[in-house]
This record gives structure tokens, sequence and C-alpha cells, in this order.
């Protein structure tokens, strides 16, 4: 393990013993949520991965140390701070380097997962191929985390903001495997559906471990994308989400907003287009999310299969 990986002592330990252990990303805390719903919710996916019978870490970089598990105050603190920088793969080494401090996004969260020894890790929605790309070329780094490091990402699918279509089929051309939980269709974060079939179906977490322990025995590179649609009182159907959605696209490309910033606006934008609703489906969704990568983490330990 690199020496600028720093575990919390519970991370450790349970690391040591072979229990169960559930990555949580951190750029939801800096910059998906406002304060203080943001450290609330974090507190809480901590509580229900606990309740769940796993261990929760919490992945950033803080002062060019990679910290996987945040105690309370370092939890606190990024919570309310300004100017944390929004780390992916590109730039987590200039984060160490430099003695920044960072939030982790889906893929650098995966990479830190991966360096620790954790397999199974808890987000809201991944990144996917922008609308607009073939003139941008705006594809998030998540898609290529996703091919290349062995590590289960439990979702509500891809956000909505994205061209969902070409999302899947680079994914399916990355070798990722996309599960449908319980469902036929691939969600589409604060909706239920986006009318587009989910590849796969897996109808309980013992199932989902061991189709990740074969993918793993296989030697085979790719993670796994588990899709877990958000509840249906909580969800905004497409159809309603659909021209906030747009309004707040177009809105980031008239203020000419690009790379990392344009998912942030957007999410934020929409907050504020539904009058605090999505916000509210944001939280549920990764909740939701975080006690089925508990079940899925404990399901792996099981079958004697480490973190």
């Amino acid at each position: 393990m690199p020496d600028s990986i720093h575990l919390s002592p519970e991370v450790r330990d349970a690391l040591a013993s072979a229990r169960p252990v559930v990555a949580l990303e951190t750029t939801i805390v800096s910059h998906g949520m406002p304060f203080p719903e943001n450290l609330a919710t974090a507190r809480a996916l901590e509580e229900i991965v606990h309740a769940g019978g796993a261990v929760p870490a919490t992945i950033a970089v803080l002062e060019g140390a990679i910290h996987v598990g945040l105690d309370a105050s370092q939890l606190e603190w990024l919570a309310s701070a300004r100017g944390v920088l929004k780390l992916s793969r590109n730039d987590l080494a200039y984060a160490v380097a430099c003695r920044k401090s960072g939030a982790t996004t889906v893929a650098a969260t995966m990479i830190c997962a991966r360096l620790a020894g954790i397999r199974v890790f808890a987000t809201g929605g991944i990144g996917g191929v922008h609308r607009g790309a073939a003139e941008t070329f705006d594809i998030s780094a998540d898609l290529e985390e996703l091919s290349q490091t062995p590590v289960a990402v439990v979702c509500a699918g891809a956000k909505a903001l994205l061209d969902l279509p070409k999302t899947l089929e680079a994914l399916e051309t990355r070798g990722v495997p996309v599960i449908g939980y319980r469902t036929d269709e691939f969600p589409a974060f604060w909706s239920r559906s986006s009318g587009l079939p989910a590849p796969l179906r897996l109808d309980s977490p013992a199932e989902i471990a061991r189709l990740l322990l074969a993918q793993w025995n296989l030697a085979l590179p790719a993670g796994a994308l588990i899709c877990n649609p958000v509840a249906e009182q909580d969800e905004i159907p497409a159809a309603e989400i659909a021209a906030y959605i747009s309004q707040a696209v177009s809105e980031a490309e008239g203020r000419a907003i690009t790379g990392k910033a344009v998912t942030p606006y957007i999410l934020a934008r929409v907050v504020e287009l539904t009058g605090g609703r999505s916000l509210r489906t944001n939280i549920a969704l990764v909740k939701s999310n975080a006690r089925l990568a508990a079940d899925i983490a404990v399901s792996l330990a099981l079958r004697g299969f480490d973190a």
C-alpha cells in the first residue's frame, strides 16, 4: 500500500480481520450538496453502512494524504471548506504531490478503494457520456475507471443529465457488467427508469456477490455497475425532470461552463428549479445505495472474500 494512504483505525482493523467494508466518495459532500445537508447525509451514509454490518470508509485527500475513513472533524471540515478540489484519475497524483486537499469522484474513489483493498463502493450516480460529446469529447473518467479497476459500484444508474444510450454503449464496449437490481430497466438517477433496458438483472445481494466473485476469479479487469433504482415514493419521473434538466444544460452551455464544473452546476440548478425536491431524491437514493452496498459487502465476506 502506498505511503500516501492513511487508513482510519476502524478501517484498518476491519481489513485486517477480513470484515466487510464499503467505500464512500466525498464529491457528494464538497460539490454535490449544500451545507448542512451534505454533512448530515455523509454521516447518515456511514450510519447506514454500520447498521448493515459493514464498516464505512469515506475517502478524501487531505493535505496530500489519501484518507480511507474520516473522523468527525475531518468530515465536518470537508463539508464546509471552500476551494476543495474535485479529484479524478488525472489529478489525484497532483493533489498528493502538492499536498492539496480534495474530494474524490467515482473514478478517484475506485482507485483509492482498490489500493486499500476495498471492493465495494456506494455512490449516487456515475458520470458518463455528456450530451453533445461528439463535438465536445466530454466523457467522464468514471467509464474508463470502471473498465480497469475491479471495484463494484452501487449507484442509481447514470446521472440523468447525460446521454444515457451512449453511456450504456460505452460501458458495454469497455466490458463493464451493468446489473439492474430487481429491475429490467436502467435507472436514471432521480427516476426509476430511463426507458432503456438494463443489460443484466439480479435480485439479491447474494447473487450479486456470486457474479462479482466470478468476474474477479476470471481475472477480468473491469469493475461492475450495480444499478439500484430510487424508491418509487422518492423518485421524480423522467418526463417531469426532463424539462428541468434541459433548462439547466442550456444555461450551462450559455455560461460556457465546461469540464468538471458542468455536473455540479447542473445538479445545483436542478435543485433550484425543483424547489429542493431533486435534493431530497438525491439523498434518498444514495442512502438506499449505501444499504445495498453493505449487504453486498457482507455477502462477499460470508463467501470468504476479504473486504
